[in-house]
Order: structure tokens, then sequence, then C-alpha cells
């Protein structure tokens, strides 16, 4: 498909069918994303596809009191996430039923493959995760191609000693995502909501606005 609607399209599907999902398809994808940009080409992203039943089932075993707790955050209003209602019945649907998914993809990176240049700010390091997101976008846009539909979770990555231990990581790999693979239950969306031009871009500065702002551009 024409690559702005697969950028356009590609959101969060959370309700999936059972339809399995061809090795075909997995290695066309996967054959893709490799090719995502990453600091000196070290490559560092390595993929572990689980469709056993009982893997999934004890991953959806960890997934699922994360996400009450996230939950219960949300509906006590404690955690703020700007989502519609609609949105968080979803999330709750896809915690509740994760194990039924055809695939989760397990999304794993070499430690001596990273390299952070923010860790000593004081504040959240997140650039090691430069040489590995672009990656899992790269899999995501590429499954959307053929029709497959994604949803790229990081709650289980606090459950790492233990998804490490049932699926066999070497200690020198973290855990940097978790995407359930399958095709959706219904179409996708035509397009997502997201923040106009106007508001998100500036010139030189922060504070000021590329784009007039007097000529706001709608929410698409």
């Amino acid at each position: 498909m024409e690559l702005t609607e697969a950028m356009r399209t590609t959101g969060t599907c959370r309700r999936y069918l059972s339809d399995p999902v061809p090795d075909e398809v997995f290695k066309a994808a996967f054959d893709v994303a490799r090719f995502g940009p990453q600091g000196g080409n070290r490559q560092p992203v390595r993929w572990i596809v689980v469709r056993d039943a009982a893997r999934k089932q004890a991953l959806a075993d960890l997934y699922l009191p994360m996400w009450d707790a996230y939950f219960a955050g949300i509906t006590g209003g404690t955690v703020a996430v700007g989502a519609l209602p609609k949105t968080v019945q979803d999330a709750d649907y896809f915690a509740r039923h994760l194990a039924e998914v055809p695939a989760i993809v397990v999304v794993c990176a070499a430690l001596d493959g990273l390299h952070p240049t923010d860790h000593e700010l004081g504040r959240l390091s997140v650039v090691g995760g430069a040489s590995i997101y672009p990656t899992v976008q790269n899999l995501c846009l590429s499954l959307r191609d053929q029709g497959v539909a994604t949803a790229v979770t990081t709650l289980l990555c606090h459950e790492e000693p233990a998804i490490r231990e049932l699926l066999g990581i070497p200690d020198d790999y973290i855990t940097a995502a978790h995407i359930a693979v399958g095709y959706p239950e219904k179409s996708f969306p035509r397009k997502l909501t997201r923040d106009p031009v106007e508001q998100i871009v500036a010139a030189e500065t922060f504070s000021q606005p590329m784009f007039d702002s007097a000529a706001l551009s709608p929410a698409l």
C-alpha cells in the first residue's frame, strides 16, 4: 500500500480474529523491519515470536496485574491518559484477552548495541531506544501493508526477569516492547486522531510556532 496511507492508519489494534498469521507474512515484515535506523549500524534488536498457547497465557498472566494497577489509576483519577472512554474500554478488553491474540512478538535488544548518551542527565534515559523503536515501527508498518494489525505495549517490560526465564533470553539482552500481532476483528481506521501540525512544530525556539496557529487544521 502507499506509505503515507500506512503511516496514517497503523494504529493500536486491541481486538483480533483468531486466524493465525503465516510464517511468510512474518518473514516479509522482519525483512523490512531490519532496515530501521540505528546507532552505528549495531543492529541490537532481536525478536521472539510467541505463538504457543501456554507461553502466551504466561505472558498474559504477567501482563494483567500490571494493567489492573494502571487501570485502577485511570478510573481513580490518579493516572491521566487523556484517552476517550472507549479507548480505555478497548485497552481493558485487550488486557483480558491477550492470551487469545494469534502472536505476541517480544522485542529484545543487546545491551552492548545501545549507546545512551543521556544517562547522566539526572532524568529518565531514553536515547538507547533510538536504536530499537524505529525498527519496531518498521515492523508494524510492514505488517499493516500486509493487512495485519499490531499493538505495541511496554507494560510487560517491568516483568523482564520472569520473561527472561520464560523465553530463555540471555542476560546481555533486555526486553524493550511486546507486540500483539494478528488480523483485526474490524477494518483498519481510515485515519487516526492526532494533534494538528500547527500545535506540535516550533521554529528556532520551543515557544515559537513554525506554522500559522490562526489557521489551525483539525486534528487528524
